[in-house]
């Protein structure tokens, strides 16, 4: 890279990357661990504009504007602020590996590059892409899964009683058709639910966490109204050789088990309490047995509000799925990196 110009008082740039390396950056270490080219075919398939005329500029390379995004989750950024966090950080510049003197792509770039992911329903092909590269690496899961759901809310919507009405029924209101502009700053896939009490609003990421290294191996988004138990199914992994699935009470019921018990796995579930039928003692010791292992899937969760929160800034099912599915798969970058450093350290 390039030195910054000594007349300023700016330490030169390869000085600078030295010393922020000192300092601890972990982006040189994502960078060397991540495989990024094996996500180059996926990316290609996302439409590029078309130079304006003979003379306009060439299309952005759709790896740069992906490890945008990598950088837009690990830091909870907007697209301008990723913008200009990339044109101000020289972290930034080399994690993408920009000269001072490259064009960098603008905010609106990288809108229109995740809308083209969203359309294109790529997001999850890049999340299965790094998942087979893990089991290649030597991170299969080998030792049960874990099974959990987190909210991920979005701004709190006013609507008129009939308006949310409508819209749960799948309508859309007349004052909205009247007044386009409205409608497109209102996201009707999301839903209210509540839970302990406590109201949410957007939708649910649904994971299953290996319980040995803590990766994600499976993930489905719903609204969040969405019961937890309806997804269990989905997120079954077929390619962890553990028998054990762990999960709170909230999975349980007579058809879960019966559709673990056939299946093959054994039902780690925790025991829940009936109406004027509490839990005896074996059970409420059985629960906290499974407690300690079903404590690392909240480890996933915590890591991502730690990595930028689970709020969307994004309207709709679409673009929720990507900046989700984005969560995941970062979440995924992150914790190899850490595993690889792990390795190293024995």
């Amino acid at each position: 890279m390039a030195g910054l110009v000594g007349q300023t008082g700016f330490f030169p740039g390869d000085r600078r990357l030295r010393e922020l390396d000192l300092l601890g950056d972990g982006l040189p270490l994502l960078n060397r661990l991540i495989p990024w080219e094996r996500f180059r075919p996926i990316l290609e398939s996302v439409p590029k504009a078309k130079p304006k005329g003979p003379g306009g500029r060439k299309p952005y390379d759709r790896m740069l504007l992906f490890k945008m995004m990598v950088l837009q989750q690990l830091h909870n950024l907007s697209d301008e602020q990723t913008e200009y966090q990339v044109r101000d950080r020289l972290s930034f510049q080399r994690f993408l590996g920009l000269g001072l003197e490259e064009a960098i792509p603008d905010h609106t770039t990288l809108w229109l590059f995740r809308e083209s992911l969203a359309q294109a329903k790529l997001t999850e092909r890049l999340f299965t892409a790094f998942h087979a590269f893990l089991r290649e690496a030597g991170y299969a899961a080998r030792a049960g899964q874990i099974i959990d759901a987190s909210f991920v809310t979005v701004p709190r919507q006013r609507m008129h009683r009939k308006e949310r009405e409508q819209v749960n029924q799948g309508e859309t209101p007349q004052t909205w058709q009247d007044q386009p502009a409205k409608r497109r700053q209102k996201d009707t896939d999301a839903r209210w639910t509540k839970k302990n009490g406590r109201s949410f609003f957007g939708y649910k990421n649904h994971i299953n966490v290996d319980k040995r290294h803590k990766l994600i191996h499976q993930y489905v988004v719903t609204d969040a109204a969405v019961h937890d138990s309806q997804c269990l199914e989905a997120l079954l992994d077929p390619e962890n050789q553990g028998v054990q699935v762990f999960a709170d009470s909230a999975y349980r019921s007579t058809e879960a088990e019966q559709m673990l018990c056939q299946k093959g796995y054994r039902s780690r579930i925790h025991e829940k309490a009936q109406h004027n039928r509490p839990l005896t003692k074996a059970q409420e010791l059985a629960n906290t047995r499974r407690s300690h292992h079903r404590a690392r899937v909240e480890h996933a969760f915590g890591a991502m509000v730690q990595q930028g929160g689970k709020f969307l800034r994004t309207i709709g099912m679409a673009r929720a799925e990507v900046k989700i599915g984005m969560m995941n798969l970062v979440y995924n970058m992150r914790r190899f990196t850490c595993l690889m450093q792990q390795s190293v350290t024995r």
